[in-house]
């Protein structure tokens, strides 16, 4: 059984829309903040020097259904697995819930690249010590 890292988040006045329910636009902001936290929650960063280059992680593809609303200062939980762990990237997939009803379901894929200062980023293989990290979570 592969494990969940589970987070609560609030909704922000600045996420909603006119009618006070949080804008779909949020929910992007929101995944890419929970998987930071999940990245640190299990020792790593979306952000990791190497020598004389730095290990990031672009995203190259997100996805977002939406279920049902929340609204300004509703609290809500938000669940993060890996989804897959391929060659060179990482795709995690979110659930949204408030008071146990489903919100939304979203994913987001990251590739693992090398940056070298003014450069354009390089993809590279996952290294083995973050695959080792994130393993855990890969969902069955």
């Amino acid at each position: 059984m592969s494990e969940v890292y589970h987070t609560k988040r609030r909704v922000e006045f600045r996420d909603t829309d006119a009618a006070g329910i949080m804008h779909f636009s949020a929910f992007a902001v929101y995944m890419e903040s929970v998987e930071h936290e999940f990245l640190r929650h299990v020792g790593l960063s979306v952000h990791t020097p190497d020598g004389d280059a730095t290990i990031s992680w672009p995203r190259v593809s997100i996805r977002c259904d939406f279920q049902s609303p929340v609204r300004f200062e509703d609290e809500f939980d938000v669940s993060i697995v890996v989804k897959k762990i391929g060659g060179r990237s990482v795709t995690y997939a979110f659930t949204f819930s408030h008071d146990g009803r489903p919100v939304a379901t979203g994913e987001t894929t990251a590739v693992c690249c090398r940056i070298f200062h003014q450069q354009p980023p390089k993809s590279i293989d996952i290294p083995d010590w973050f695959r080792d990290k994130i393993a855990p979570y890969l969902a069955a």
